[in-house]
């Protein structure tokens, strides 16, 4: 075991990613997405994020349907994750599968685009929302 942490959780997580996660995994990983190095399910305080690029601070949610119902615990971790200087980005599982190209495009521009220092960060939940429309 690495470091003071139990890392039972992030093993299990692994194993059981969705296919939209299993999917945008093999394009992010051995630094496939524009040389950039991705971490999947890796802990951030309390919280296990999807993927993370640790070098730009920039963290990848893909969202399934049980997301609808945890709308203010999602706005809540984003806020945690936003107040450690990261930048939260969110898919939903259907535009990973049906529109990788656009969702990989859209990683890439946030990868490239300096983001604010963590206490200008904005919150990332009108974002989510208005893709829900």
């Amino acid at each position: 075991m690495r470091g003071k942490h139990d890392h039972t959780r992030e093993r299990t997580l692994r194993r059981e990613q969705t296919e939209s996660e299993r999917a945008l995994w093999e394009r992010l990983r051995d630094r496939r997405l524009a040389g950039f190095k991705f971490r999947r399910q890796h802990r951030i305080g309390p919280y296990f994020v999807d993927f993370v690029c640790a070098e730009v601070r920039l963290v990848i949610e893909v969202d399934g349907s049980q997301h609808l119902d945890q709308i203010e615990y999602d706005t809540v971790r984003s806020q945690f994750l936003q107040a450690q200087g990261y930048r939260v980005v969110r898919f939903w599982n259907d535009e990973v599968l049906v529109r990788m190209d656009d969702v990989l495009d859209e990683i890439v521009r946030a990868l490239r685009t300096p983001h604010p220092p963590a206490a200008q960060a904005p919150s990332t939940a009108l974002a989510h929302s208005a893709r829900r429309s």
